[in-house]
């Protein structure tokens, strides 16, 4: 009997535990977007909120899948939509096309990612003192763009992202601390670029950091990359985790 009642707590707790989500239409200028919101609805009250921003391919089921842990480790999460509702690209032919117009026009880009924080932040489950955005390989890219842009947030990650801009002064504009996560062997951000984002980082005397990962390639954190790194792009368990745990000390140093 005793088993029985201790099960139906645990059950409970279970249940009560659990993570919510759910689609966010929301606007920017005349353009609608969809993100998606995800929270565990046993946490009480207002905690830390982190914006997460997708790859090039738009908002998917990946994105959402990292909403959800990040969810589970007590963040309130939403994860931003910057081509539109409804616009996600089918092919590696339509991603370069999306990507391209917003990395081509960064005022547009830090436009729709600044859309998507105010939602983040309007949230009632937000605590607005400690807010971070990370992004994927398009997604890092407009996550320091939205750190270019001066947004006031406690720090930004990029997940092999791009790191140029073609405005390196903007950087005078950034408040957050800056955790770079790139692949050691990505062909797509060569070290003529690194190189670069170190300078821009320095001499705008930002808080940053920058890991390389042996071994990895662009899109080590994507599980759907594949695994053959002679293609450029692959899934590289091993700097998944890592970098997914550097992300959680970072968090803990913006959040304590």
């Amino acid at each position: 009997m005793k088993k029985i009642l201790l099960l139906t707590l645990l059950c409970a707790l279970s249940a009560r535990a659990e993570v919510k989500t759910q689609a966010v239409e929301y606007k920017e200028g005349d353009t609608t977007l969809e993100g998606w919101l995800a929270y565990d609805d046993s946490v009480p009250g207002k905690r830390p909120g982190v914006l997460i921003v997708h790859q090039w391919k738009g908002l998917t089921d990946y994105e959402k899948k990292r909403a959800e842990m990040l969810a589970k480790l007590g963040y309130n999460v939403f994860a931003a939509d910057i081509y539109g509702k409804g616009v996600r690209p089918k092919s590696p032919q339509e991603a370069g096309a999306q990507a391209g117009k917003f990395k081509n026009d960064r005022a547009l880009l830090r436009k729709r990612v600044n859309a998507g924080l105010e939602v983040l932040q309007k949230n009632e489950r937000t605590d607005t003192k400690h807010v971070a955005a990370i992004g994927y390989c398009f997604g890092g890219t407009a996550a320091l763009e939205l750190a270019r842009s001066g947004a006031d947030i406690s720090g930004v990650v990029t997940f092999h992202g791009g790191l140029s801009t073609p405005t390196p002064d903007d950087a005078k504009n950034i408040k957050a601390k800056v955790l770079a996560l790139h692949g050691g062997d990505d062909p797509n951000v060569p070290a003529k670029e690194v190189e670069g984002f170190e300078k821009e980082m320095r001499d705008a005397k930002v808080d940053w950091q920058l890991v390389a990962y042996g071994g990895a390639v662009h899109a080590f954190t994507d599980w759907n990359a594949g695994s053959d790194n002679s293609k450029g792009v692959a899934y590289n368990e091993k700097a998944d985790k890592r970098s997914w745990e550097a992300m959680k000390q970072f968090f803990a140093e913006l959040f304590k």
